[in-house]
């Protein structure tokens, strides 16, 4: 068992699902409750991931995160590192790679609250930040939830995105799927097995526990 890549994608998980927390609540609220040219655009640009191949997203995250690109060449210049191939371009080729999983349930939870209870928050007084903490992120709470939690299980088993942009990099980019790989291409039938196993255990867990959470939502309703 590769503890070192299994610490690395628990850190990437965690990092990725705590910006997507805040992206997701921002860019799933903005959808569910306003109108506007090119929403369904935008909406196609956020579902993306969940249809392309991961090695095309991968090629165009290489290049535009790549020490040529605009961003490379600025990223360089200020931290003296490179983007790909380092912990920061993982990060963000994961935030790319998982959006949808944390905008789809919680476009789906936001728009599931009344639009007459949102209005019935304003009439007594609630700015629209009061609103959403004390109206809209109580009833939307498991779709948000529901997000964070297959976001994180995704992350945990990204392989071409992350191959692509990080490399092979050991405590530095090797990723526990990508330590899966290498122990299977050099016949470690017992490691890759063992490796294998504790994702599966975690996969399943992880779903397990989405659809436990609906499930009680739906009960409460």
């Amino acid at each position: 068992m590769d503890w070192d890549a299994f610490a690395l994608s628990l850190r990437l998980s965690a990092w990725t699902t705590l910006i997507l927390f805040v992206l997701g609540l921002m860019i799933s609220r903005s959808l569910a409750w306003r109108d506007f040219s090119g929403k369904a655009l935008i909406e196609a640009v956020v579902a993306l991931p969940l249809v392309l191949p991961p090695t095309v997203l991968g090629f165009y995250l290489l290049v535009a995160l790549g020490r040529h690109s605009p961003l490379g060449q600025w990223f360089e210049a200020w931290s003296g590192y490179t983007l790909v191939f380092s912990f920061t371009g993982l990060l963000i080729a994961s935030v790319v790679y998982s959006l949808p999983f944390t905008v789809q349930p919680m476009l789906r939870a936001f728009e599931a609250v009344p639009q007459t209870l949102r209005e019935a928050a304003w009439c007594s007084g609630l700015n629209h930040w009061q609103t959403l903490i004390k109206v809209e992120f109580p009833l939307a709470w498991p779709g948000i939830l529901s997000g964070l939690v297959l976001t994180f299980a995704h992350t945990m088993g990204e392989f071409g995105v992350v191959l692509m942009v990080g490399g092979n990099i050991p405590s530095e980019t090797r990723t526990i799927s990508i330590a899966i790989y290498d122990r299977a291409q050099a016949f470690d039938q017992a490691a890759a097995g063992t490796m294998s196993l504790v994702l599966l255990v975690f996969a399943f867990f992880t779903v397990s526990l989405v659809y436990a959470i609906n499930q009680r939502h739906r009960k409460r309703r």
